[in-house]
């Protein structure tokens, strides 16, 4: 099974328990650009559970489209557990959903002492529940792979959360 087809599978199961659960799923993305909700749309009827995504990109984006804190992000930084928490709280604000999932993270090339290449903070809001909200460090193995191991552990946080 390639990593597409995994990918595939966990969407469509997601997908499901949320159908089943009446849940709403709302994304916020940074650094993987909106591919967690392509890959959620991909699947036919998604629509009846997918309310809608959030590519913020910039520090603006984050501030404008998801009222995420301009002193949030000077204080920590855009790749932090607590911006991924309020893209987060903002996405699920600002839609219909009742689960939110954000990201953010240096895909890379670039990077810092404090935010290495790899870093990717994630926060999942279930409405009416405390944010979760996870690092994870998957080294510098290139921009690509960074984005793609990114998708995967939001998915299985989804599946997890929703099965």
């Amino acid at each position: 099974m390639s990593v597409s087809d995994i990918h595939r599978q966990l969407a469509e199961e997601i997908l499901a328990f949320a159908k089943t659960r009446d849940v709403k799923i709302v994304t916020a993305e940074s650094c993987t650009g909106g591919m967690l909700g392509a890959i959620l749309t991909e699947i036919p009827g998604s629509s009846e559970v997918y309310e809608r995504g959030y590519i913020t990109y910039s520090n603006a984006a984050k501030i404008e489209a998801l009222g995420v804190s301009k002193r949030l992000i000077d204080e920590h930084g855009a790749v932090s557990e607590r911006v991924a928490r309020a893209m987060a709280e903002g996405a699920l604000r600002e839609s219909r959903a009742d689960l939110a999932v954000s990201i953010t993270g240096v895909a890379g090339p670039g990077s810092s002492a404090s935010k290495p290449e790899g870093l990717v903070c994630f926060g999942m809001a279930p409405d009416g529940e405390e944010v979760k909200t996870f690092t994870v460090e998957f080294g510098p193995m290139g921009r690509d792979k960074v984005r793609a191991a990114s998708i995967h552990y939001a998915l299985t946080m989804m599946h997890n959360i929703l099965s």
